[in-house]
């Protein structure tokens, strides 16, 4: 089993930046079997929404919303992945979660709150 651990949340003003951090441990064979890392987000009353994924060859996949305003990075070595988030908008504010997927499964962080103030 993977853990998670989320870092690099918090308040920050509409077109500011914020590095989100997931680290992920686990035995050798449970961090060898991820292949893909993400962020999600989820704001209250609303179902969890993609906002970038990375597989470990480095093929990213962003949501509209995203695209252009925010980049997905791993470190393979680290088993780190990490989201730069640039032009935020108030729109942005909500809990982000990372996910890792090993084959059919797909492990969760805790979540760090996201809040962008105009």
């Amino acid at each position: 089993q993977v853990q998670l651990v989320e870092s690099g949340g918090g308040l920050v003003q509409a077109e500011g930046s914020l590095r989100l951090s997931c680290a992920a441990s686990g035995s050798i064979f449970s961090i060898f079997s991820i292949n893909a890392m993400g962020w999600y987000r989820q704001a209250p009353g609303k179902q969890r929404e993609m906002v970038a994924t990375i597989t470990r060859g480095g093929s990213t996949n962003y949501a509209d919303s995203a695209k252009g305003r925010f980049t997905i990075t791993r470190d393979n070595a680290k088993n780190t992945v990490y989201l730069q988030m640039n032009s935020l908008k108030t729109k942005d504010t909500t809990v982000y979660y990372c996910a890792v997927e090993q084959g059919p499964r797909r492990s969760w962080g805790q979540g760090t709150q996201v809040t962008v103030s105009s």
